[in-house]
């Protein structure tokens, strides 16, 4: 359940709908196995998979979700060579080629045809909302995994205002200081891997894991123009991760000391350890993502709501 990425979005108007009421409203959009001539579908499970019913769980206030999308699996050599098939013994039997409108028909046949008989394959993207800090944080690796569950949240209650964080500095070249001047703050360590880029449009990209980031051969990059777009970083001795200058965090890892305070607070069933571990999660990030975006410069035209404690 502990997240391995962010996708972090700033909710503009306050969150006000409680755990109870925003499973109420999710239910009108519970997931449903695909039909035997649906592509995919995509809806809310219980965060606690076949351990709970909620479509929320809520702990300190805040309230996790879990989308599922169910999806056909149909190889496109599979469909590519059914199609040839069939076009040739349309070509060879009438003696006439077969056009390309035609082939688009062939082609939606042989889809239909085979897509009761389709495998199927699911994932699930979880996310968490913070009402008291305005945050939704969605463990997705790309954009559109987040951009997807944003999407299922509106449908299912109506309204719901979010943008990507803007920040006062400029990330790129904040991530670009620190590895050239050796001087990250906010209790930012950095690691030993990088992407750098050239400003240009045309320009290349390096990519430098588990190396020494201080050494010539690196800074001598930096000193050539390149640009960071991704370093590697431990914060404040508890976690983990990859900082990108589109302000996502990839490969996250909650440190030994994070895991070891949860293991130490498991309870005897599966839904008191996932509310641990979801409360000491929390916790951790309610902390973290401030301290990233103060690194960035402070949000714009906004103050950050500091978490207490």
């Amino acid at each position: 359940m502990w997240f391995k990425n962010l996708q972090i979005h700033r909710m503009t108007t306050p969150f006000e709908i409680t755990a109870e009421e925003l499973h109420q409203k999710l239910a009108e959009h519970a997931f449903r196995p695909c039909s035997s001539l649906e592509t995919f579908t995509f809806g809310w499970v219980p965060p606690l998979g076949r351990h709970g019913s909620q479509l929320t769980h809520a702990t300190n206030g805040y309230i996790m979700v879990c989308a599922r999308k169910e999806e056909k699996v149909l190889p496109a050599s599979v469909v590519n060579e059914i199609v040839a098939e069939k076009v040739a013994d349309i070509e060879d039997t009438q003696a006439r080629p077969v056009r390309t409108k035609e082939r688009k028909g062939i082609r939606e046949e042989v889809l239909q045809d085979l897509m009761p008989r389709a495998f199927s394959r699911s994932n699930y993207t979880f996310a968490y909302i913070d009402p008291h800090n305005g945050w939704l944080v969605v463990d997705a690796a790309n954009t559109t995994k987040a951009e997807d569950l944003v999407s299922l949240l509106r449908k299912a209650i109506g309204q719901f205002p979010t943008q990507l964080p803007k920040v006062n500095g400029n990330p790129t070249d904040i991530l670009t200081r620190w590895l050239s001047q050796h001087t990250p703050t906010h209790n930012f360590v950095i690691e030993n891997q990088c992407e750098l880029r050239d400003p240009d449009k045309e320009g290349g990209v390096i990519r430098c894991t588990r190396q020494d980031l201080m050494a010539e051969e690196v800074q001598s990059h930096l000193q050539a123009g390149k640009q960071v777009t991704k370093l590697a970083i431990e914060w404040n001795e508890r976690l983990t991760a990859i900082l990108a200058d589109d302000l996502t965090v990839k490969r996250l890892r909650f440190l030994d000391v994070v895991q070891e305070e949860a293991e130490n607070s498991y309870g005897d069933d599966v839904a008191s350890c996932f509310d641990t571990d979801f409360a000491l999660m929390t916790l951790e990030l309610s902390r973290f993502i401030p301290a990233l975006i103060e690194a960035f410069g402070g949000l714009s035209n906004e103050k950050i709501t500091q978490p207490n404690g």
